[in-house]
């Protein structure tokens, strides 16, 4: 709906321009307009004009100081309505004389007489009564549907209550305002409570539940990022699963502690950054510390334990297993014949547990 502006005395009027749609909010609109300038009274019941020359000329001064005055309201008015409509309806209203006969014109012509208005308004009370606001609703917007409505079926006629819009509107909100419904219910007089209060009090208790639901997504990212950080650390550093806090793979590529049970840096069977260095420069590893796993005596490791190799060359089947430790756990086996072949050599996968 389009606007024209129109200068009066010191205002600068904006008049809406009536295209044949939205008849209600004009006609709220232009009622207030000619009450500002003290001319709806005119507009609404009209004036009486004298039938002829003769009845004017019986008038007093004082009936013809206010015949000129209300020609002259009426005028004004008239303007109003010739300005405020557009080219496509103007010629409903173009052969009316007063604006009281204009302004019934258009009210009959788009919103109908009485039986026209009562089926519209049905319709309304059919939309009032199975109002329900959605969960991905927000209340201001809820708030202007159901304002927009209730201005519509008083404008054709019907009385609603505060209260009855007040008990409506508790009735359709979502099961997220339920405690601020019960706590209106309990502790408010819904007869002196408006729909305004009402309004404000759930805006205020939805801007809370954005508030909590915003820290709770918050809190539940920080978590998030905290385990998978937590996750990421453990299978970067690649940590074996030995028992001791410092016991590492043996083709780490940091300096770990080795596999030795005592803590101290002098057992065990060292570190592969040590040992490395050992046999790159053809000098030999000392091993005098170094326990080994399988028998649990010390100068050697498990892969030249002669115990083990006696109690495997003896098994019918030698079931070497690695577990890959990675984000999946995959399990690797490899099946080995018994052979009669005395030079023979046994691969020692470093895993920290076997499965035998």
């Amino acid at each position: 709906m389009a606007s024209t502006s129109t200068s009066i005395g010191i205002f600068n009027l904006q008049l809406p321009q009536f295209n044949g749609k939205n008849y209600d909010y004009w006609a709220i609109t232009m009622r207030a307009l000619f009450a500002s300038q003290d001319l709806w009274e005119l507009v609404d019941d009209g004036f009486e004009e004298p039938v002829d020359e003769n009845e004017f000329n019986r008038s007093t001064q004082a009936e013809k100081d206010i015949l000129k005055s209300n020609m002259k309201k009426d005028s004004k008015a008239l303007v109003f309505l010739y300005q405020s409509v557009h080219e496509s309806v103007f010629p409903r209203i173009a052969a009316t004389k007063t604006s009281k006969e204009s302004w019934k014109t258009l009210k009959a012509t788009y919103q109908g007489m009485d039986k026209v208005k009562t089926a519209k308004l049905q319709l309304l009370r059919k939309d009032f009564e199975n109002l329900n606001m959605k969960e991905s609703d927000n209340i201001d917007s809820f708030f202007t549907h159901v304002i927009g409505l209730v201005t519509q079926m008083r404008t054709h006629g019907e009385v609603l209550e505060e209260r009855r819009i007040v008990e409506k509107l508790l009735r359709v909100l979502p099961s997220k305002f339920d405690v601020i419904v019960t706590t209106i219910e309990e502790s408010k007089d819904l007869s002196n409570f408006s729909v305004d209060e009402l309004h404000a009090s759930l805006i205020t208790h939805e801007q809370r539940l954005s508030r909590n639901e915003n820290s709770s997504l918050e809190q539940a990212f920080k978590t998030q990022m905290s385990f998978g950080r937590g996750r990421g650390q453990g299978r970067g550093n690649k940590r074996g699963r030995g028992r001791s806090q410092n016991r590492g793979g043996r083709n780490s590529p940091i300096n770990v502690q080795g596999r030795g049970s005592n803590p101290n840096q002098n057992q065990g069977q060292g570190s592969s950054q040590q040992r490395g260095q050992h046999h790159s420069q053809g000098q030999r590893y000392e091993k005098s510390n170094v326990q080994c796993y399988y028998c649990k005596k010390y100068g050697h490791y498990a892969n030249e334990c002669r115990k083990k190799q006696h109690d495997m060359s003896n098994r019918p089947n030698a079931n070497a297993t690695r577990e890959n430790i990675n984000q999946d756990n995959v399990l690797l086996a490899c099946n080995m014949a018994e052979t009669n072949n005395e030079d023979i050599w046994f691969l020692d996968s470093g895993c920290s547990n076997h499965m035998t």
